[in-house]
């Protein structure tokens, strides 16, 4: 297997992309970043407006109504982690030859479903059926947000003694990818119980209502000073994003870091490290360390598991992991698990 999938490596973007990105213009105010996902523009008089870019990603197996939902979670999640309500959406359809009427109109509905729940207009895109296109990757989206430029975060703005919150589980998306794939190999080797509870983490895998709770908690002085979705490296990876984003060092407690029983079970059958895989709809937060106690009993209130789980520390410190007593680095993000194993089972052709 190639070690090519997945993101591109953070020296591979510097040497690439980073020192090629066309004309400068004083209102873009947060270009592209490694580890920061979204773009900010300055659009008038204290005003910005929040641009994010994804695949628009459909696996049929997940069922056409899931699919779609994640598809839309997955830009959805990314743009609100800058505090700003989604209001815009821009979808390129590239689907396969495959695709039914009756598949699409499933799709469609659910995207305008979500769409209209959120409060998100679709304001332009592309639908064609073209040979050679294929699932997963069947077109891209953008999702844009505006609002007061005082009153939104990234995960460059972590600052020095934050404390550190992760909310729901390590592994998130990996393990309910997983039970959705292969139902049968899980039921078999762990049991029927462990392949359910997999199954129940799907519809966590946005941070949409987190962001938005944490947003109205309140934003940088106010508590809550950088969000980040914890995707491809796991929240480990993204724990690292953050930090160097912000110009920060950071301390983690590995034995905090929340991971579900049937998580541990599962990422352990398919060989899987759960602090080093996938987790779209984990949620990285740094707060101002007075106001995590207040954030948490938040969370808890609207039934949102979360843990305190490290501190943002200076950039001299380093970025650190504590495990069973010891203190060692923690390295940058590498290929994310996910891929290897989901081509293991792949290659085994698991059910």
């Amino acid at each position: 297997m190639t070690e090519e999938f997945g993101k591109i490596t953070r020296d591979f973007f510097d040497a690439n992309i980073k020192p090629k990105l066309g004309r400068k213009r004083k209102e873009v105010i947060v270009p592209p970043r490694n580890g920061v996902d979204i773009g900010v523009i300055r659009i008038g008089q204290n005003r910005v407006m929040a641009i994010t870019t994804d695949p628009f990603y459909i696996v049929p197996p997940y069922g056409w109504e899931r699919a779609a939902w994640f598809a839309f979670h997955i830009i959805a999640s990314d743009l609100c982690t800058t505090g700003l309500p989604p209001e815009y959406f821009a979808v390129d359809l590239n689907l396969p030859m495959s695709i039914t009427d009756d598949e699409f109109k499933i799709l469609w509905n659910t995207v305008d479903r979500e769409a209209r729940k959120y409060g998100v207009s679709i304001v332009t895109g592309h639908t064609a059926r073209y040979e050679g296109t294929d699932y997963p990757m069947v077109g891209g989206a953008t999702m844009i947000g505006t609002g007061p430029e005082d009153n939104y975060v990234t995960s460059a703005m972590a600052e020095k003694g934050d404390s550190v919150v992760i909310t729901k589980t390590a592994a998130l998306e990996a393990t309910a990818i997983f039970s959705m794939l292969y139902p049968d190999h899980i039921s078999s080797h762990l049991g029927a119980a462990t392949l359910r509870k997999g199954q129940q983490l799907f519809y966590k895998m946005s941070t949409v209502d987190e962001s938005m709770l944490a947003s109205s908690f309140g934003l940088r002085k106010k508590g809550v000073t950088a969000m980040h979705d914890a995707t491809e490296g796991g929240v480990l990876g993204a724990l690292y994003e953050v930090a160097e984003a912000s110009g920060k060092g950071v301390l983690v407690d590995l034995e905090k870091i929340p991971v579900n029983p049937e998580v541990a079970e599962i990422c352990g059958l398919f060989g899987m490290r759960p602090h080093h895989s996938i987790s779209e709809g984990t949620l990285i937060i740094t707060v101002k360390k007075d106001r995590c106690a207040s954030l948490l009993s938040l969370l808890k209130s609207k039934r949102i598991e979360a843990a305190e789980v490290g501190t943002i520390m200076d950039a001299s410190q380093g970025k650190m992991v504590a495990s069973g007593g010891k203190t060692e680095e923690l390295p940058p993000p590498g290929k994310d698990d996910f891929w290897r194993a989901i081509h293991q089972a792949t290659e085994a052709r698991l059910k």
